[in-house]
């Protein structure tokens, strides 16, 4: 029973809809591997995992939908509309003091990405001040960084509770700017090259190995290699270990640096729009539903505690989306729309 059971270690569950995987070929698909129909009307899906595409050399790229893309788009439009400001995302004011101090506080209800539970409880912690800093936000709050150890040792030195050492110059400049703790893929492939003398072919295997839910023990492949080129180069056993059980951690979940980044942008957009107009962003997310963690009735009630004025639908004056009405006070109205009504549909 013991020997089947192992067979049966890292067999997939059951099946599953990749969030957004598509395969480009240059024939039919029914040509070249088995296709099922999907739940979704007019969609169908490739029959094998990812990982097996890959290895037969399809092309598979991701295309990932972020609804707070819409949303963005949707209160950019409102504001212009509203309050005639002509706003992108490249015209958003940078490094705005009240927009951290907000994040900082945890006020970060609807706001892409930092609006879990887990992140909020995260803020106060690491205290975002700079742009960078919700890089790392975004990043931190993984199952690779957490798995990986990476988690309060970044923070206990963000705090100052703890001095940030570097074994080595070539090191430092690595991991300089995230206090000596690696929390991306591109530092990962850095200190394999630099610390463990692996050529860039190899550091590119150890990156596929650390991407996103892969099968547990791939990175393990290269403990050894790493750890005997790290000892090598004069790194200390204990140090190599430790660089090691971090880069595992990435087996679970860990984050390029660009991925974060461009997050983190999302980030800072949609806190930007909740501190200044809680009335604009509060309608679009509205009308970019559903996406985030809650619900339209907790999105409202934050609403009328940043001051807005939320008035119920009305035959007279609701369309089918929210809309905003004229100011009452500081803010514009906003008049609730009819698809916030239960069991209409348009």
């Amino acid at each position: 029973v013991l020997n089947l059971t192992r067979e049966f270690m890292g067999f997939p569950r059951q099946l599953g809809q990749h969030t957004g995987g598509f395969v480009i070929t240059r024939g039919k698909l029914f040509n070249l591997c088995p296709i099922l129909n999907a739940r979704m009307e007019n969609r169908t899906c490739i029959e094998w995992n990812k990982d097996d595409i890959d290895a037969l050399g399809f092309l598979k790229i991701d295309v990932l939908g972020l609804g707070m893309l819409t949303c963005i788009r949707k209160a950019f439009d409102l504001a212009k509309q509203h309050y005639g400001l002509d706003l992108t995302l490249a015209n958003i004011p940078q490094d705005d003091p009240a927009v951290y101090e907000m994040i900082c506080h945890a006020d970060t209800i609807g706001v892409f990405q930092i609006e879990s539970r887990a992140q909020q409880s995260m803020l106060p912690r690491l205290k975002p001040k700079t742009f960078y800093d919700l890089v790392v936000e975004v990043a931190i709050v993984r199952p690779g960084p957490i798995q990986g150890d990476m988690v309060h040792p970044y923070l206990r030195r963000r705090n100052g509770l703890e001095p940030v050492e570097y074994p080595s110059k070539e090191l430092e400049e690595i991991l300089g700017r995230t206090l000596g703790v690696p929390l991306f893929q591109e530092q990962a492939m850095k200190i394999a090259i630099i610390a463990a003398g692996f050529t860039p072919a190899e550091a590119d295997e150890l990156r596929r190995s650390m991407a996103t839910f892969k099968a547990k023990g791939m990175v393990q492949h290269f403990e050894k290699k790493l750890i005997t080129g790290m000892l090598e180069r004069g790194y200390k056993l204990e140090y190599a270990q430790r660089v090691f059980r971090q880069l595992e951690g990435f087996g679970s979940y860990g984050f390029p640096e660009s991925h974060a980044a461009s997050f983190a942008l999302l980030v800072y957009v949609s806190s930007w729009l909740k501190c200044y107009y809680p009335d604009v962003f509060a309608g679009a997310l509205l009308n970019s539903l559903p996406m985030g963690f809650y619900q339209p009735a907790q999105l409202v009630i934050d609403a009328r505690n940043h001051g807005v004025v939320v008035k119920e639908a009305d035959i007279n004056y609701s369309f089918w989306d929210n809309s905003l009405e004229e100011k009452s006070g500081k803010y514009c109205i906003l008049r609730l729309g009819f698809r916030q009504i239960k069991g209409l549909r348009m």
